[in-house]
């Protein structure tokens, strides 16, 4: 987008669709509400924004590409950030295939009203988290074959898309919240100083936001976190995490033993 047609813009209608990632969870306020790299962008733009987040954890790529792109549908945007595929890729059925049916699909409606659209691509959680070698083999997969639809659809659109890893030390603990799968308040910064850096490139008036200090959560808020939010968490959770992590884990050593997984697709079907 040129500097002649972003200058004509009054008010910038900043929309957010998708799941946690874009909602914030990670960097939560005083006063209980979420704001996120998404906020903090906004607050960096140098006109008038309105900003609207529909953003919901948990959601998936076809409540996305559905419910929540039905919600900015009135609004026009002149930037949404779709952010998806981090809750398909933990599913049982999870198909790359329906991932970028969904993400394109979204990206064509909004792009189709004159949206400048961003994405991310994932970052590399095995980098982060504590899991079985073997569960490891399977999560890398999977990010791949999402940050794969990502890059194809970068490929065939014009869209910002942020490549999350060569964000300079971007998997620095200290970048992530407590859980280790969502950016804390220093990361959720770090994201929306990258984003306000290619906006900034591409012709928007927008200033880089300033990285905050970095504050080490206590121990002791550490522990509450985790008896108030990341243990109910883990409990809801577990009906479909835990079984979904088992079976994956399973068809893995099948692959292994069978020699690839259309073989292993193959024997299923039979």
């Amino acid at each position: 987008m040129s500097t002649t047609q972003v200058a004509t813009y009054p008010v910038v209608n900043f929309a957010v669709i998708g799941d946690s990632a874009a909602y914030g969870t990670g960097d939560q306020a005083a006063d209980g509400s979420f704001r996120g790299w998404a906020y903090y962008l906004a607050e960096s733009f140098q006109w008038e924004v309105n900003y609207l987040n529909y953003a919901r954890p948990g959601a998936q790529s076809t409540e996305v590409a559905t419910t929540q792109l039905e919600l900015v549908r009135g609004l026009e945007p002149d930037i949404c950030a779709v952010i998806a595929g981090g809750n398909d890729l933990l599913r049982n059925g999870f198909d790359p295939k329906v991932l970028y049916a969904n993400l394109r699909k979204t990206c064509d409606e909004l792009m189709a009203k004159g949206t400048e659209v961003i994405m991310f691509e994932l970052h590399d959680p095995n980098r982060l988290l504590r899991i079985p070698r073997l569960l490891k083999r399977v999560l890398r997969r999977r990010v791949e074959a999402v940050n794969a639809v990502y890059q194809q659809i970068a490929g065939e659109l014009d869209i910002v898309l942020v490549k999350t890893r060569e964000i300079p030390n971007v998997h620095d603990l200290r970048n992530w919240h407590i859980d280790r799968m969502h950016p804390g308040p220093y990361g959720h910064n770090l994201l929306a100083k990258e984003m306000a850096q290619i906006l900034k490139d591409r012709g928007w008036a927008i200033e880089l936001p300033k990285l905050p200090d970095y504050v080490e959560s206590s121990k002791r808020k550490k522990l509450i976190w985790l008896l108030c939010n990341g243990t109910p968490w883990f409990l809801k959770r577990s009906v479909d995490l835990v079984p979904a992590a088992v079976y994956l884990m399973v068809l893995e050593v099948l692959k292994i033993a069978f020699g690839g997984i259309k073989e292993l697709e193959r024997r299923i079907r039979r």
